[in-house]
């Protein structure tokens, strides 16, 4: 199949690498379908991105809370993607999650339930019809629990283990599975928080790296490499000592 009849579909379409990805994907001939709460936001990004490239643009309803509504809308889909991005997801407040449970439940379903459950939806597609690739976008805080951020971390913890045991699953079936961490972001859900320049990367940088990395048909991509060193000192800190650390 050639590259100008591929379509991705990103789930997150408003979200700053969701928007950025779109664009990187559909500048090399895809087609994209953008799916997220806000169509109305989404129509002006389709509307940019038509503009650009010349691609198809569609436009579809999705809230990834909803998941009763999941098999209805990839029914409703006039065709099944070549690939699904999957960014969709919430930071939230940690200090308020701790006592707070419905926000708890909140940052764990927008980040791990939802997200996996479409994923998986869309991957029995895949392995029905014979090929297709998932790009997940799991996160750094998922590689070990710490006091600042566990309860985000712990769902993208899930997730990527989702995704690692669908990869394995799917690995001889012709259905690429793509896990993406990044480090820090700036895009609107980190606003206001202090990022240190040097860890942190551009919507636009984590979009060419997943594109690239969709090429490559990598497995697992840290978006930046120190992120990767970063996180296996971290894994490796003695609990004894890591409990005592404040990180």
């Amino acid at each position: 199949m050639g590259i100008a009849n591929k379509t991705l579909l990103v789930l997150g379409g408003s979200s700053d690498i969701g928007r950025m990805s779109a664009r990187i994907f559909a500048s090399h001939g895809w087609n994209i379908q953008l799916a997220g709460r806000s169509v109305e936001k989404l129509e002006r990004e389709a509307g940019d991105i038509r503009a650009r490239s010349g691609t198809d643009v569609s436009v579809f309803r999705l809230d990834v809370l909803e998941t009763d509504t999941f098999t209805t809308f990839v029914d409703g889909l006039p065709r099944l993607p070549d690939a699904v991005l999957c960014v969709a997801g919430l930071l939230g407040d940690q200090h308020l999650a701790e006592t707070d449970l419905a926000h708890a439940e909140l940052v764990m379903r927008s980040n791990y339930t939802g997200p996996a459950l479409l994923v998986g939806l869309l991957a029995e597609r895949f392995l029905t019809r014979g090929n297709g690739c998932i790009i997940g976008v799991s996160s750094v805080a998922g590689d070990r629990g710490r006091a600042s951020n566990y309860i985000y971390g712990s769902a993208k913890a899930g997730f990527t283990a989702f995704l690692s045991g669908l990869r394995n699953r799917c690995a001889k079936k012709n259905v690429h599975v793509l896990t993406v961490k990044p480090g820090f972001v700036r895009t609107q859900m980190t606003a206001g928080l202090d990022l240190p320049n040097a860890l942190t990367s551009s919507p636009e940088h984590v979009a060419e790296v997943i594109y690239r990395a969709v090429e490559q048909a990598a497995d697992v991509i840290y978006v930046s490499g120190v992120w990767r060193f970063i996180m296996l000192i971290i894994q490796h800190i003695p609990e004894v000592i890591f409990k005592k650390l404040k990180i």
